[in-house]
């Protein structure tokens, strides 16, 4: 499915390419700051010279439009993955190496091994595949956007799960995110079951609830 892009992006897979990586996934990550639930991350192949209407940094799509795109995303990608860390990984990793290992999961549910990996950020996972760090790739590089779509897309829709197995938190509408709301929630009914214990914003509020 080819569809026009939303802004073009710089020619980092094209280049790639050129230099004889073959098979060039963008990868990067959703909810490093939420104080509950997991890090979801997704790694995606598109194809060559692959253009999706309204594709860009996840962040500057609203949850509709984010939808929409992420149905584009997996109809064209030649390959996409999904790597998750727990919030009980993330308490005994840390926030940092538990995004590098989501990262890592999600190159790894790839069909086929990438050639080359562009991750978003400044900083290399350790994958054991040639990696490549943009800063703000998620802005600049095609595949990156796809790969922000998918892991938002992703993690927003398990949180909205978890919302029903814990209604009076209002992850639906948060998801897990430091709002005032979520705040409110935790200092009437203090953490569940997948809030991130080691994060202050939850160590704060562990005595005044269930």
């Amino acid at each position: 499915m080819t569809l026009k892009p939303s802004k073009p992006f710089e020619p980092f897979e094209r280049c790639a390419r050129q230099e004889g990586y073959a098979y060039v996934a963008g990868v990067d990550e959703a909810g490093r700051g939420p104080l509950a639930g997991p890090v979801v991350a997704a790694a995606v192949v598109l194809p060559d010279d692959c253009a999706i209407d309204g594709l860009q940094d996840s962040k500057r799509l609203t949850a509709r439009q984010r939808a929409r795109v992420y149905a584009a995303i997996l109809q064209c990608a030649r390959d996409y993955g999904l790597g998750m860390v727990s919030h009980t990984e993330i308490d005994r990793l840390n926030i940092l190496q538990a995004t590098r290992e989501a990262m890592r999961r999600a190159l790894a549910e790839l069909q086929q091994r990438p050639d080359l990996a562009l991750i978003d950020g400044n900083q290399k996972i350790g994958s054991g595949t040639a990696e490549r760090t943009i800063v703000r790739g998620d802005a600049r590089c095609a595949s990156v956007a796809a790969a922000s779509v998918v892991a938002k897309v992703s993690r927003d829709r398990l949180m909205a799960a978890y919302a029903v197995r814990f209604p009076v938190y209002g992850f639906e509408q948060h998801k897990g995110y430091p709002t005032r709301a979520h705040y409110a929630y935790l200092r009437t009914f203090g953490p569940c079951a997948i809030h991130r214990l080691s994060f202050r914003g939850v160590t704060m509020h562990r005595e005044t609830g269930a």
